[in-house]
């Protein structure tokens, strides 16, 4: 199998070599990385159109290599689909592992389940893996440290099974391990998102001369709502949270209420025409 592996930590960040050291162990798969050149967190789905990419290939300690890209990590899964890797032609896309929790509402942030979730888009397996810091938080953005080996054993045993249990096509598996003294997880849980608790205010930090002003409009200390079954649940339990993913946004229960609108009336008629522009 080969497996393109990407990240938004950037293509030096420890957690995207754990799992790169961890998928070279597995008989009969082949690794290529590409990944940003510098940390992209909270990027999301953002791709780079107006300007072109920067591509350089990187050496690491153990003497393999990687590209490193100055774009997104979709641009990252991009990359590798459309030919940068010659004759490597990816069938599984694995983006992380994480430095932080991506759970519930964060995921439509994160940089790393954007990428994961660009191999889902185009109807490939797609593996997102983020790990809870040290400090137990339930984000992405507080603790520093953290010990990434569970949670990239148990990835590679997941992708080893994939020939027996593979993914559904447009489906995307995101994976989140919580922080816990070793041999503390307590097991893994299918899940799924829970809802987020943001706490965010808008706070004046500076003005200077010119009048501008500097604002912080996030806050760093979220909470999420107790529900069993989710995923934020599985992670305070000391369980690593498996929850699959896919890119249909659709409300379909809303399509009967649309319809009542009766849309097509909405339309400008001849003896009702759209007002000019003054």
């Amino acid at each position: 199998m080969k497996v393109l592996l990407t990240n938004d930590d950037g293509i030096q960040a420890n957690g995207l070599h754990a799992m790169r050291r961890a998928l070279a162990e597995l008989d009969g798969v082949e690794v290529a990385v590409i990944a940003p050149d510098a940390n992209r967190s909270a990027s999301a789905r953002s791709i780079t159109t107006r300007t072109p990419l920067w591509v350089e290939e990187v050496t690491f300690a153990d003497g393999r290599t990687g590209f490193a890209t100055d774009g997104t990590p979709v641009d990252c899964v991009r990359f590798g689909t459309l030919g940068l890797l010659d004759d490597f032609v990816p069938e599984l896309i694995i983006s992380g592992i994480n430095h932080g929790a991506n759970l519930g509402d964060d995921i439509t942030y994160s940089g790393t389940v954007a990428a994961a979730l660009e191999g889902a888009v185009l109807r490939m397996p797609a593996i997102a893996v983020s790990q809870q810091s040290m400090k137990r938080e339930m984000d992405f953005r507080l603790g520093r440290e953290f010990d990434f080996e569970p949670v990239a054993r148990f990835t590679a045993q997941l992708v080893a099974r994939l020939s027996e249990r593979p993914i559904s096509p447009g489906t995307l598996l995101n994976i989140n391990c919580p922080a816990v003294e070793p041999g503390g997880i307590r097991g893994a849980r299918e899940t799924r998102l829970g809802k987020r608790i943001y706490r965010d205010k808008l706070e004046l930090q500076e003005k200077d001369s010119t009048g501008r002003r500097q604002f912080r409009i996030y806050g760093d200390d979220p909470s999420f709502h107790h529900e069993d079954g989710t995923d934020f649940a599985a992670i305070a339990d000391d369980m690593l949270s498996v929850t699959p993913l896919h890119f249909d946004l659709t409300d379909v229960e809303r399509l009967d209420e649309l319809r009542e609108w009766d849309l097509s009336s909405l339309l400008p008629t001849e003896s009702q025409p759209i007002a000019p522009e003054r």
